[in-house]
């Protein structure tokens, strides 16, 4: 369950900075390009899967050990 939770936050922070960059025009070729609504929901994206990445491994450490 730890190392699933890890892969979901990985692949958050992934597409929120392709979101990002899109919404920001720096990554071209996608309906989505220049458009200010993914340049915001990008960051919000990225910090989700951030918290959700040191949620989960402060969480198995402080479980029990083994």
């Amino acid at each position: 369950m730890k190392s699933g939770l890890i892969v979901l936050g990985t692949v958050l922070v992934l597409l929120g900075l392709v979101f990002t960059f899109q919404g920001l025009g720096y990554l071209a070729g996608s309906a989505m390009t220049g458009v200010t609504l993914w340049a915001v929901v990008g960051p919000i994206l990225a910090v989700v899967g951030i918290v959700l990445i040191v949620w989960s491994v402060r969480r198995g450490r402080s479980g029990n050990p083994g």
